[in-house]
């Protein structure tokens, strides 16, 4: 039996669903899981356009990836316990409608103030669809396509970096950026309008009150050690990530057209790797995870050390998403593993240390941005990706997928 299979919810039986019905409600959260994504990272690939526009610095420019990652990790574990008795399809849809009018808000906001405090609100509803999103596709499908559908669901990341991100990359160099954010309102409505449609009625299962979702890792010290890895892991990783294309544009020359074709390659990479971490977590999680973030570091140091040849660059940047892809899958499943039975309270505190850490990954990349100059910011996702295979490695072998 499959971990996924083993925390199937059991609140609505999926036979009571039609299979095409609870495909078409997978597909569903594919896609919202695909617009919540690209929404909180768009701006990675508009940093330059956005500072020249709103007349801030680059490191600035990036904190609207923070306040997103700032709201949606801090408030998704008290938005989720205190909703624990809402009907997941009817929170999904209001998550929904928060991205776009959010989205809508930031490309016609007159002021950067008013974008960031946009950011934040969207933040929390980003947090939320984290935590929920799977388990609402494994219930929706008979028990034993379980983990076919958090799968497919979690195919929308590799979606989002190889298609959103870089198709808002070429939207703001066609009509600028607030016309990407214009597109992504209109398309996270779309996406409410679909959930509306096809996902059936979902009471809540398996949350808990806010007290019993902060005693988890205090209890569970399987938990407490995944959750420092993964706070290690996303600093560095989007702490360097967050500055690809400053990097790019100051050490290679680079103009818009090899940034989306460097954006695309990592994505491609990324959904290689989530391939390859499918054959290989089930059998060594642990290793996988360690093998991942080797490969990780291995991808920086080389794109430190052909920074200025653009072959090289993609060669790195392919090799980066490759093990972005096996290690993201990796940490997924040892959350789920530690604590299979308290499956949206332990997804809650990853949102949580995942978000909180992109905004804080991208605060400090700033800040070296701003200070010492971009090339530290990939030395600073190296110790931190470093420190974090360390960890897993000197804990031995992690929970095993069941």
């Amino acid at each position: 039996m499959t971990l996924q299979e083993e925390t199937q919810p059991s609140t609505t039986p999926a036979e009571r669903i039609s299979p095409t019905r609870g495909w078409l409600g997978v597909a569903a959260i594919t896609a919202s899981l695909f617009v919540f994504l690209t929404t909180e990272l768009m701006p990675i690939g508009l940093l330059t356009p956005l500072s020249e526009s709103l007349d801030v610095s680059v490191g600035a420019a990036g904190l609207m990836v923070t306040a997103q990652g700032v709201a949606a990790g801090l408030g998704v574990p008290f938005i989720v316990a205190w909703t624990r008795r809402v009907d997941r399809r009817r929170l999904l849809t209001a998550l929904l409608a928060v991205l776009a009018v959010g989205n809508l808000v930031t490309a016609v906001a007159p002021n950067y103030p008013l974008i960031l405090g946009t950011r934040m609100l969207m933040g929390f509803a980003s947090g939320v669809f984290w935590a929920i999103g799977v388990s609402m596709a494994m219930r929706i499908v008979p028990e034993k396509h379980a983990n076919r559908a958090a799968a497919v669901v979690m195919s929308g990341i590799s979606i989002a970096t190889v298609v959103g991100i870089p198709i808002g990359t070429l939207l703001e160099d066609a009509g600028g950026w607030r016309t990407t954010f214009l597109i992504w309102s209109g398309l996270s409505a779309v996406v409410l309008v679909a959930v509306a449609a096809a996902i059936p009625s979902l009471p809540s299962s398996n949350a808990v009150s806010v007290r019993e979702v902060f005693e988890l890792p205090l209890r569970n010290s399987s938990l407490r050690i995944v959750l420092a890895m993964v706070v290690l892991f996303v600093l560095g990783h989007f702490g360097a990530y967050t500055f690809v294309r400053p990097y790019l544009e100051e050490n290679a020359s680079a103009g818009v057209g090899f940034v989306t074709v460097v954006l695309i390659v990592f994505g491609i990479g990324g959904a290689l790797g989530n391939f390859v971490g499918g054959q290989t977590v089930s059998r060594n999680l642990n290793g996988s995870f360690v093998a991942g973030g080797l490969a990780l570091v291995a991808a920086l140091v080389l794109l430190l050390a052909v920074g200025t040849n653009k072959a090289g660059v993609v060669a790195a940047m392919a090799l980066w998403g490759v093990a972005f892809g096996v290690v993201q899958l990796s940490q997924i499943n040892m959350t789920l593993a530690a604590a299979p039975e308290t499956f949206e309270a332990a997804m809650s505190l990853n949102t949580m240390a995942y978000n909180t850490c992109i905004a804080l990954g991208a605060l400090i990349g700033g800040l070296f941005a701003d200070h010492t100059g971009v090339g530290s910011v990939v030395w600073f996702g190296i110790v931190l990706v470093g420190l974090a295979v360390v960890l897993r490695a000197a804990v031995g072998r992690g929970p095993a997928v069941k």
